[in-house]
């Protein structure tokens, strides 16, 4: 499967950027039915950091 673009980071609510929502449609996440699209590199002030995005099954499925 190829998963779509990814959003932005800043544009993100602090739930979707730690993983706790799903980074494209904003849908609380649980650990069992949560996947995990791979470590992602950002910039965090001036750092490079990673970032672990996790998205819900609905997205999964549809790639948008």
């Amino acid at each position: 499967m190829t998963v779509r673009d990814l959003p932005p980071v800043d544009e993100l609510t602090g739930q979707q950027q730690r993983g706790a929502n799903c980074c494209f449609c904003g849908a609380p996440l649980r650990n069992g039915t949560a996947h995990d699209l791979g470590p992602r590199p950002v910039d965090a002030h001036g750092t490079s950091a990673l970032w672990f995005p996790r998205c819900c099954p609905l997205c999964w499925k549809d790639p948008g």
